[in-house]
């Protein structure tokens, strides 16, 4: 079942163009990471996949809803995390439980069931013993984790990651990408990432959207089933 795709998606900055005639289709329960050097316009896709901008032709389709006939719920890591700086003032805990508050119920009490997700998340993440400390107080790695905490304690349906794992080291690597098998295999989510670290990545992918440089110029779109299209570096 079609989660989310693109269709001859053209796109650019100003009047130049970075992404022309990109097509992709990601399936519910799928985990994909999409590849590309730097300036490959990797987080300008994930962008206009969850529908953040909007291309100037082509189609995209992000579904309104889940395959139990849900709301689809959306759970997106960027790459913006300069903002934790020393003076934040949430801690850990607050910042994951937050993420508890829907959108259309932020009036609600939250409640037991709450503090058990957010219990849980922070725990899957690996952070339960810095639980207290403030978000500016940890590092870049465990920023990461924070997000994806915060991401997780949501229910989403769809995990959107933007290089998650920058800033991890090996061992902490290897188990965020155990916690997404769990999560694609135990939890019926849907993920779809930016990495870096394609050979500890390929074992847990069930397929791999790779920006490559024409010999012309450009990029192009490659993966072993439905994507297709031509990237153009920005800048």
């Amino acid at each position: 079942m079609l989660v989310a795709s693109l269709h001859e998606v053209d796109f650019g900055y100003r009047d130049v163009p970075c992404i022309q005639q990109a097509s992709l289709e990601i399936q519910f329960g799928e985990f994909v990471a999409i590849m590309g050097p730097n300036g490959a316009a990797k987080t300008t896709l994930l962008k206009l996949m969850l529908g953040l901008l909007k291309p100037w032709q082509g189609e995209v389709y992000l579904s309104g809803h889940n395959e139990r006939g849900g709301r689809l719920s959306v759970g997106y890591v960027s790459q913006q995390l300069a903002g934790f700086n020393s003076g934040f003032p949430s801690t850990v805990y607050e910042f994951v439980r937050s993420g508890r508050y829907r959108t259309d119920f932020w009036l609600r009490k939250l409640g037991k069931a709450d503090d058990e997700a957010t219990e849980q998340a922070i725990r899957q993440v690996g952070l339960w013993e810095l639980r207290k400390r403030r978000i500016g107080e940890l590092s870049g790695g465990q920023k990461q984790r924070l997000c994806l905490a915060r991401a997780l304690v949501q229910d989403p349906d769809l995990l959107v990651l933007d290089e998650p794992t920058t800033g991890m080291d090996a061992g902490s690597r290897v188990g965020f990408y155990d916690l997404m098998d769990d999560q694609i295999r135990n939890h019926g989510r849907t993920v779809v990432m930016v990495t870096h670290h394609l050979s500890e990545a390929v074992p847990h992918l069930d397929r791999i959207i790779e920006l490559q440089r024409k010999e012309e110029g450009g990029w192009k779109c490659c993966t072993t089933t439905s994507c297709s299209g031509h990237f153009v570096p920005v800048g």
